[in-house]
């Protein structure tokens, strides 16, 4: 079926439907990345979003099993459904080849009732979005009447309500191990999984979840990902300040870094066109050592505006964006990449150790 990307500018984007045949609008932003779609798809941050993807091939290696690890996690999705709100690529692969595919990408999008369009001109779009900023847009299908296809601004709701779980779980509760609690703002199943394999007992809290006057008895605390602005966040920001007056150590993971830098007294502002894919390099700020990282967000901290007692830790090597802050203590500190990886280059994780030194040594 015809089916055309259509931008708040007034451009149009032509193509062909190979994933659900519905119309749908959102905030159109594009991924660098050449491999991974499978993770990047099921990662909650990306909520709302019409995803275009800037490498030209995307198919050619189907879609994973829904199989789960010893943890009962999904071990080749990041949650359990698609969350991105459409996609849109320059050519879609029908035949796919892999020892672990399952399914082609175009049977799993329809079985998830996700649309996508293929055919169009993604370099030409992608320097549109960088030379303007990110855009709503909606894809219709030529069944349609596009005067009738609204276009909704995801940014206006609270998405991380919409991702977040709506009541607590427990993961690995054993009496001697080091207990975490885990705000998911829209977490990916490896933040979970990165954690677990460290021995630590996970206490998953909804978004809002008042941890600090809860039955739960924890010894640190992990802000996850998660879609939109942080500012919407009000209730998260108000207890991670508590946390940080009681001491609690604190590890905050992309939007858990904006929200640590908003309880801090920091402040947040919208990127153009975001951080998006698996090859953004970064690099401390004291040792100048840099790092391939995995991204995926919107928005950032304005460091500037960092207390005195915080210091900027990480910055992106591409535009000098923020990309994580560290308490003078070390007691709290966060990154804006993903160093769960889950698409992407693996070297970050050591920061889960970091974490976990952190919470032995306060124990102590």
């Amino acid at each position: 079926m015809d089916s055309e990307l259509i931008l708040q500018d007034g451009s149009c984007f032509k193509g062909i439907s190979f994933g659900a045949d519905i119309s749908i609008s959102g905030e159109v932003v594009f991924n660098t990345g050449m491999v991974g779609y499978p993770e990047s798809f099921t990662d909650p941050s990306y909520a709302g979003q019409i995803l275009v993807l800037t490498y030209p091939l995307i198919g050619n290696y189907g879609v994973p099993s829904d199989e789960k690890d010893p943890f009962g996690i999904m071990k080749n999705f990041e949650s359990d459904k698609i969350q991105i709100q459409a996609l849109v690529v320059s050519e879609y692969s029908e035949g796919y080849s892999h020892y672990a595919a399952k399914k082609s990408l175009a049977k799993w999008l329809k079985e998830n009732n996700i649309p996508a369009i293929s055919g169009v001109d993604t370099r030409a779009l992608t320097k549109k979005l960088r030379e303007h900023g990110v855009m709503l847009g909606k894809i219709v299908m030529e069944k349609d009447n596009a005067k009738k296809i609204k276009m909704d601004d995801p940014n206006l709701r609270n998405l991380v309500a919409e991702v977040s779980i709506k009541e607590p779980v427990v993961y690995n509760n054993k009496p001697d191990s080091k207990k975490v609690i885990l705000v998911d703002c829209g977490a990916k199943n490896n933040i979970i999984r990165s954690l677990l394999i460290r021995g630590l007992t996970v206490i998953r809290v909804p978004w809002d979840y008042d941890f600090m006057s809860s039955e739960y008895e924890f010894d640190g605390i992990m802000l996850s990902n998660g879609p939109g602005d942080p500012k919407m966040c009000t209730s998260t920001i108000s207890h991670i300040r508590k946390a940080i007056v009681k001491k609690i150590p604190i590890f905050g993971i992309c939007l858990g870094n904006q929200l640590l830098a908003l309880a801090a007294g920091a402040d947040t502002y919208k990127l153009k066109y975001g951080h998006r894919s698996q090859n953004q390099p970064c690099y401390e700020v004291n040792t100048k050592r840099c790092y391939v990282t995995s991204q995926n967000h919107g928005f950032a901290v304005d460091e500037k505006k960092l207390p005195k007692d915080w210091l900027p830790w990480m910055k992106n090597a591409n535009d000098g964006t923020n990309e994580g802050i560290m308490h003078k203590s070390g007691l709290f500190f966060s990154v804006q990449y993903h160093p769960e990886h889950m698409c992407g280059p693996t070297d970050n994780e050591y920061l889960f150790d970091k974490f976990v030194e952190l919470l032995n040594k306060k124990s102590k």
